[in-house]
């Protein structure tokens, strides 16, 4: 005898998790929220990149370098918004890889120029210009923000996305391949994702709270690690110093982490 339809979808309803809805409008406030913590971090970053020109221009070559990687923080902690403006996050941010005749390449700007300059050849000299077009990209980027508005999607996936830089380039020294800084980075890309997981914690919990579990259990083993390396004066040791064990342990979590925050989006309706 066959089951109804209508006894074949209660059976269906059954078996499946009860999951609580989300309202649109339940979203609303966290991507307010987190529009004030990328505004903020980028009136930081224009603030604390004016210094960090201001060094190399005035061929401060010591302050240069230290100013640079406190002064990248702020980026890495909202790089998916940055990217957004794919021709500033290239200006910004790219790498020797990204282009075909690598440092020699005239399009080759931004943070890891100067880095190259400052910490493979020693020098500020003629780096001026290469200052002044970092400094002016940073507040075009800053002016771009202000006047967006933020898709939800790449808000809550954005989490995701910076775990994944982590696995991509970070454990691997990749990014920060001249001064070695990489531990500012990734607790940067650690710490922005963290925030769009807090912001959006009350609708996540209301899916899955197991999952929150998990990921928060993750955050931890990360910043654990992390930690162990941290200076007195707030910042970090070279990457060169964190042990081959050190970094074998902070592949797992980092990886699962980047696994588990790309299914926000699915959780929360936004696929």
């Amino acid at each position: 005898m066959k089951r109804s339809s209508l006894a074949v979808a209660l059976g269906l309803a059954l078996a499946m998790p009860a999951f609580a809805a989300n309202s649109p409008l339940d979203l609303v406030g966290p991507i307010s929220d987190y529009k004030i913590y990328v505004t903020d971090n980028l009136a930081k970053l224009t603030e604390q990149t004016q210094a960090f020109t201001a060094a190399v221009k005035r061929g401060d070559l010591a302050t240069a370098r230290k100013l640079y990687a406190p002064t990248r923080v702020s980026y890495e902690q909202v790089e998916p918004i940055a990217e957004l403006f794919s021709d500033l996050d290239a200006a910004i941010d790219s790498r020797e890889d990204d282009h075909e005749q690598g440092v020699k390449s005239e399009d080759f700007t931004g943070f890891h120029r100067l880095e190259h300059a400052l910490f493979t050849q020693n020098t500020t000299e003629g780096q001026g210009p290469l200052a002044d077009k970092l400094l002016a990209d940073v507040k075009d980027l800053q002016s771009r923000v202000d006047g967006l508005t933020f898709p939800p999607e790449k808000v809550v996936g954005g989490a995701a996305a910076l775990m994944e830089e982590v696995a991509a380039t970070k454990v691997s020294g990749e990014e920060e391949r001249y001064s070695h800084t990489d531990l500012y980075d990734f607790q940067a890309n650690v710490d922005g994702a963290k925030k769009i997981v807090d912001l959006f914690r009350p609708q996540i919990e209301k899916q899955d709270q197991a999952f929150v579990g998990k990921v928060d259990k993750n955050f931890a083993t990360v910043d654990k690690i992390l930690a162990k390396y941290k200076t007195k004066d707030g910042g970090f040791e070279t990457y060169d110093k964190v042990s081959e064990r050190d970094r074998k342990a902070l592949v797992g979590p980092v990886n699962t982490l980047a696994e588990d925050l790309s299914t926000l989006r699915g959780k929360l309706g936004l696929n």
